[in-house]
């Protein structure tokens, strides 16, 4: 296992992508892009995954009894983990509304 504080930087680093690919998703879905915004997501998907393995990894760490110390870094981390997957929770639903928007459209 890296130390913490690359994996916290690692987090930080899948999380933020995660979250701009969920934002530029947002506007390509504005744009009526539907097709980039859901390639965009799965960007997104795959980022917040690798965020989430590492993760995954210290929690498994901590599980088996090696205690897992706690700064400032690795809350941050967490912070952008989960406001991140926060943001493409919204931009799953904003997109879906996009399609809606664009179906009624094309019905009139």
């Amino acid at each position: 296992m890296e130390d913490l504080e690359s994996v916290a930087f690692g987090i930080i680093t899948f999380s933020g992508d995660g979250r701009s690919y969920a934002i530029e998703a947002i506007r390509e879905a504005k744009n009526g892009d539907i097709e980039k915004a859901e390639e965009l997501m799965k960007k997104c998907g795959e980022a917040f995954n690798m965020a989430h393995n590492m993760q995954t990894e210290l929690l498994t760490k901590e599980a088996q009894g090696d205690k897992v110390k706690l700064d400032l870094l690795f809350i941050h981390a967490q912070d952008h983990l989960m406001t991140g997957l926060t943001v493409r929770q919204l931009a799953e639903e904003i997109i879906d509304l996009r399609k809606d928007l664009m179906k009624i459209s094309n019905k009139n």
